[in-house]
């Protein structure tokens, strides 16, 4: 087996034009869950990681069972080695550019120059979150401005919690934080009137509605949140504050590829965008796969990191066709050269994986 020092891999060292079997750009929960399926199945796999975890600002990944509160970094940096234990490669860098070549394959070239080729393509880059632009939001972002209940309600229970009101979804947000605290407060801001029926629901669940605009957010002594600046200065406590952003996926790379993203729209409000694909990752351009935040808007980790699993198993089963067709092909034509130097590459790219 090759050690960890052997298989760490950086820009600088990289062969120009090295194959792979799977390129897979992006090195958070789904990239390398996809790696880990795809070398334990013996498949030369390289990781481009360009070290921008969407959960980067949090305390802890939550809802993942037997990981549960365990910080981003360090099960990031576990999943790395169990990769690197079965054969991958990871490279710290940006993926700039991949093109399909006129031979079926992908050239991927990275921020430095680099290049490298591959059978297959799976992309993980996941999605950035867009803040409302309210002053202040962006610093206290994955601290005490959250925007999943699942992901971080229990952390904030029992506390002052406020919403803020972005769009038509922010009565169904209230309601839903509500089951955290008994002390949620629906700052209005930019969201629309709620009906009756919907002041009705929030007045039965007891959560205080706030007109106006939200101008910025005030903190205690601790650096804590401790509550939001009205525009017409009011001053309204909360320990917490719910947001919605828009959810935009990171797909900048793919769009040499001809893939175009897909608006997510709930309750008459766009969410965000994504890159569609089938149920095991599969787009609509052929070799190429995605997974995780990037066609799935609402995943949390250990759901991307299902969704690697599966794209890689997928992936892996394509490959086997692949393989056998090629075989098949050689065995009805054993001395054509065309075959014979595609089984000659294989066997030689075998090799230099230790296969």
């Amino acid at each position: 087996m090759t050690t960890h020092a052997q298989q760490t891999t950086t820009t600088a060292a990289l062969d120009e034009e090295q194959r792979y079997d799977v390129v897979i750009i992006g090195g958070g929960a789904a990239g390398l869950s996809g790696a880990l399926t795809l070398a334990r199945a013996r498949r030369s796999v390289l990781v481009i990681d360009a070290g921008q975890p969407r959960n980067a600002p949090a305390d802890g990944v939550h809802g993942y069972l037997a990981r549960e509160g365990t910080p981003p970094g360090e099960l990031l940096a576990a999943g790395r080695q169990e990769v690197i234990g079965y054969g991958g490669e990871i490279v710290s860098g940006t993926a700039a550019t991949a093109l399909r070549r006129a031979g079926g394959d992908f050239r991927v070239v990275l921020a430095d120059g680099t290049a490298v080729l591959a059978q297959r393509l799976l992309v993980t880059t996941g999605l950035v979150d867009e803040l409302p632009a309210v002053p202040g939001l962006a610093e206290r972002w994955g601290r005490e401005v959250l925007h999943c209940p699942y992901c971080h309600g229990w952390e904030v229970r029992d506390q002052r919690i406020g919403i803020l009101g972005t769009g038509p979804l922010a009565v169904h947000q209230a309601l839903m934080w509500r089951q955290w605290s008994s002390h949620v407060t629906l700052f209005l801001h930019t969201a629309p009137e709620p009906g009756d029926e919907e002041y009705e629901k929030l007045a039965a669940r007891d959560i205080t509605v706030v007109t106006g605009e939200v101008s910025g957010l005030m903190t205690g002594g601790d650096d804590r949140l401790s509550g939001v600046r009205m525009a017409d200065g009011r001053k309204v406590a909360c320990q917490a504050l719910a947001i919605t952003p828009r959810l935009t996926a990171r797909s900048a790379i793919l769009a040499g590829l001809g893939l175009e993203i897909t608006e997510q729209e709930m309750g008459g409000q766009v969410l965000g965008s994504y890159i569609a694909a089938d149920p095991l990752g599969a787009t609509a351009v052929p070799g190429v796969w995605v997974a995780g935040n990037v066609t799935g808007l609402f995943e949390q980790v250990i759901g991307s990191a299902a969704a690697g699993v599966r794209a890689g198993s997928a992936i892996n089963a394509d490959l086997t066709a692949e393989d056998t067709d090629r075989a098949a092909a050689a065995r009805r034509a054993p001395f054509s050269p065309q075959v014979e130097r595609e089984v000659c590459e294989r066997v030689l790219g075998d090799r230099r994986h230790g296969l």
